[in-house]
């Protein structure tokens, strides 16, 4: 299993050739902004969806630091943009994200990990105010797994694998693995896949609370715009603020979350939104929200 394994992710995690420089929508690129390793665009009918394709079609996605860098070009430009209202990041149907590119890190020493903090802006995604969907294919390893755990929202293609295998390369996860499953999947689980290096299917991972949803590989894409489309057709400013309260949950005890919540829940009543969203249910409209 473990050879099967490690001879399977190699090519994901050996350093692909130089990567074509990929087209990027002419609004990023009039903004001056082009990736070398994502398709950057927005999507939805009203284009307030925008999307993150990671493109190393050869490392099958594979995470090196300059991938990362330009996910966070991408973010912040999503966040700056207020036509935007979520964001989805998601690879090829083959491959997610398969792992970090080892080649880039195998000759780092413990001065240079520790006195750069390397991968610490690996955790932007986890940072970004606006909701964050990932819509995983294939597989999702490592690195690639932590990615997906930085998101808001998970959606699995019904393929997709998940797994920690940074163990059968004499390390341990580094971008929150070990932290984020546990929280996801309970310690048993989690301490069994970190462990082993051993993958959970699509299937599984929903089981495990990972995952909150799974389609067919060929319509996973759609599912999660459609998903990001319906967040953005609610109020930004208290989306924020919905998920800035639950994302409290995991990070304080009960007591401090609940009074957190009471004083975000309390704050919307100083919005327009939340005005305009209990007028028009009193008057049997759709709201029309402003983001104010």
């Amino acid at each position: 299993m473990a050879v099967a394994l490690r001879s399977l992710l190699r090519p994901a995690w050996s350093l692909a050739p130089a990567c074509l420089l990929l087209r990027a929508p002419a609004r990023l690129s009039s903004a001056g902004t082009q990736f070398q390793y994502l398709v950057v665009e927005k999507k939805g009918v009203k284009q307030n969806v925008g999307v993150i394709q990671l493109n190393r079609p050869k490392a099958l996605n594979a995470l090196c630091d300059g991938l990362m860098n330009e996910m966070n070009q991408a973010l912040d430009f999503f966040e700056k943009d207020p036509d935007v209202g979520a964001i989805v990041i998601t690879g090829s149907e083959k491959a997610f994200a398969a792992g970090a590119d080892i080649k880039e890190m195998q000759n780092r020493t413990f001065q240079e990990c520790y006195g750069g903090s390397f991968l610490a802006h690996w955790n932007r995604v986890s940072l970004v105010r606006k909701p964050v969907i990932a819509a995983v294919n294939g597989y999702a390893l490592g690195g690639g797994c932590e990615l997906a755990m930085m998101c808001d929202i998970i959606y699995a293609g019904d393929k997709a694998q998940f797994g920690q295998p940074e163990i059968l390369l004499g390390t341990i996860p580094g971008a929150g693995g070990s932290q984020r499953l546990t929280r996801a999947v309970g310690k048993s689980l989690a301490m069994e896949m970190v462990l082993t290096g051993d993958r959970i299917s699509a299937q599984e991972a929903k089981e495990a609370g990972l995952v909150s949803k799974i389609y067919p590989t060929e319509k996973l894409l759609e599912e999660a715009i459609s998903c990001g489309e319906k967040i953005a057709g609610n109020s930004k400013l208290v989306t924020a603020m919905a998920k800035e309260a639950v994302n409290a949950a995991f990070e304080m005890t009960l007591t401090e979350g609940n009074k957190m919540e009471k004083r975000l829940f309390y704050a919307t009543f100083a919005t327009d939104d939340r005005k305009e969203g209990m007028s028009a249910f009193v008057e049997k409209r759709k709201a029309n929200f402003t983001d104010h």
